[in-house]
């Protein structure tokens, strides 16, 4: 089968190729994003593989089945950016990968929150600029501490194993709880309220959904127990961007570290250092001494990249074999 991969880099391509070697699949490799300007690229491929940036609207589904492509197989997990009830009319199946490493997101959560917290970042280019001075970065002890989880799934439950490592007391928060998990791995479910109130670190752990987006709201910050840290690893709408900037301008919030962010699109995963930033929104979060933002990295592991080419190929071959498609996602 052919297969048009978009917004593909050097590390996707590389962990692709290797993997293909076990699947012997046609791999096309195209720079730019897949969406109205560039879905006539896909034009004869059966197959498309986007990733988590891509917008497959319902025009740019109609032009790809219009185009002979039949698959839609995500590199990653959210499927926020594909019109499924499109794709469920022109006959396209989706497919995505759950889970590529649950342990990569969770370790990088934790990097972000050991960075901001103990002012990693800022000593950085201090001692780059030979000042070695300690003013402005005190932090705190992680150890008895409590961190709070929204979300439970499985990159949440391998922060919360973390968490308890260095010594944390975890609360989490879930529509669904798995008591048997809390048990093993001792923590507490609580409501929202409750953890937002006590944590002293509070890191998001759950997919954008309706339900979900702006989960962090101006409510939800003044909730918040005032210099605590906040952690977004997981998708960028879950906070509304102009209530966190009004939090960090009044100091409720002693440090906030994200990965991602809801206007990312043509922003992360791009070099603008000649062309200049144009959003007035992200500009003003990078001002904030206590702000760390990684251009969604997360994922970035070669452990993670191996996985996700394998289940990708996987989910292709299985469609090609007419199996049963255990990643599909329904609209």
């Amino acid at each position: 089968m052919k297969i048009a991969v978009f917004d593909s880099k050097q590390y996707d391509r590389q962990a692709l190729t290797l993997a293909n070697h076990d699947y012997g699949f046609a791999l096309s490799f195209f720079e730019p994003r897949l969406n109205g300007d560039t879905v006539a690229l896909a034009a004869g491929f059966e197959v498309v593989c986007p990733f988590v940036n891509d917008r497959l609207d319902a025009a740019v589904v109609a032009s790809l089945a219009a185009g002979g492509t039949r698959l839609v197989a995500l590199r990653c997990a959210g499927f926020n950016g594909v019109d499924l009830a499109a794709c469920s009319r022109h006959g396209l199946r989706v497919v995505r990968v759950p889970a590529y490493s649950p342990h990569a997101v969770a370790e990088h959560a934790f990097a972000l929150l050991l960075a901001v917290n103990r002012r990693i970042h800022k000593a950085y280019v201090r001692v780059r600029e030979m000042d070695f001075s300690l003013d402005g970065l005190v932090g705190f002890d992680l150890h008895g501490k409590t961190f709070g989880v929204i979300g439970t799934g499985r990159i949440g439950e391998a922060a919360i194993g973390i968490a308890r490592g260095f010594g944390m007391r975890v609360l989490a928060h879930d529509v669904a709880q798995d008591r048997l998990l809390a048990k093993q791995l001792g923590f507490s479910y609580v409501d929202r309220a409750t953890l937002l109130a006590e944590s002293d670190v509070v890191s998001l752990h759950l997919p954008l959904l309706p339900a979900t987006r702006h989960l962090i709201d101006a409510d939800t910050l003044a909730q918040m127990k005032r210099g605590a840290l906040l952690i977004n690893t997981s998708r960028g709408g879950l906070i509304d961007t102009p209530a966190l900037i009004e939090a960090l301008k009044d100091g409720r919030l002693g440090g906030v570290g994200l990965d991602v962010y809801e206007m990312e699109e043509g922003v992360f995963f791009e070099n603008l250092s000649e062309a200049g930033l144009q959003d007035d929104q992200l500009a003003r979060l990078l001002t904030f001494p206590n702000v760390l933002v990684t251009s969604h990295q997360g994922f970035l592991t070669r452990e993670a990249l191996d996985n996700i080419a394998r289940t990708t190929l996987g989910n292709v071959q299985a469609f090609a074999r007419g199996a049963v498609l255990d990643n599909a996602v329904h609209g």
